[in-house]
């Protein structure tokens, strides 16, 4: 069987863990040169290291344009082409919102909305030239409704999924396509400091009645970006065992 994403040149953000790391290895599996952009560097696995193309890391700050802007242009300097953009980078300064500071709100609009206004704005010119290519928002559940407590992140995941509608209807007739992934409760880095008692409250809300996992959600921007879902764009996908129905 053929691989999904044979010699595509792939950036993923956010890809030194959790649901970017999950990705970064899926696709290098699936037959693309993957570039991981983040801020830290991520610690190679045994599975890792048995990959045909291993992710190839560059640094870089997604809330910084010019950051962005220098490496997207050194993965056109060293490839000449940008097939598959997954804009997941984010993070949460979780707090109410008449205590939040602006500084925290600020921060999730800039690394969880912005970044992906500076990286698809960095490849849209490449991928018009080349007439095809696919961008990929991991948005979330919270985007569609709401958290309280998390007023600034809801914010910058609602404000994805706008972005992914808008930019799809601006470049579909180029042949580029804009998709979102939504994740609902995913076991992840940015989770695993959720008590006990309220990780078990929220998974009677999931009808499927567990945690997602991060390959679910790897799984379902695979199908997205893949040339399984050429006549998809605009669309948003909860990866949420049912837990926004």
């Amino acid at each position: 069987m053929e691989l999904l994403l044979k010699d595509k040149i792939c950036v993923v953000t956010g890809a030194s863990r959790g649901i970017g790391a999950a990705i970064s290895s899926l696709f290098s599996r699936e037959g693309a040169k993957v570039y991981s952009l983040s801020r830290s560097e991520p610690s190679s696995t045994e599975e890792d290291l048995s990959l045909p193309y291993r992710p190839v890391w560059l640094s870089c700050d997604v809330s910084d344009e010019s950051s962005v802007e220098g490496t997207i242009n050194e993965v056109l300097a060293r490839e000449g082409r940008i097939d598959v953009l997954v804009n997941n980078a984010g993070i949460t300064r979780d707090g109410l919102l008449m205590r939040m500071k602006t500084e925290d709100w600020n921060a999730v609009i800039s690394t969880n909305l912005s970044s992906a206004f500076f990286t698809s704005r960095s490849v849209i010119r490449p991928m018009l030239r080349q007439k095809e290519g696919c961008i990929l928002n991991v948005s979330s559940i919270v985007g569609l409704k709401g958290n309280g407590g998390q007023a600034n992140y809801s914010a910058s995941k609602a404000g994805l999924i706008g972005f992914t509608k808008s930019l799809a209807r601006e470049v579909a007739s180029r042949g580029i396509r804009v998709n979102a992934v939504a994740p609902g409760f995913i076991d992840t880095s940015m989770t695993e400091g959720i008590p006990e008692e309220f990780r078990e409250k929220l998974k009677e809300t999931i009808p499927l009645c567990r945690a997602g996992k991060v390959e679910d959600v790897a799984d379902a921007a695979l199908f997205l970006c893949s040339p399984l879902a050429s006549f998809i764009t605009g669309v948003v996908l909860p990866v949420d065992g049912g837990m926004g129905m």
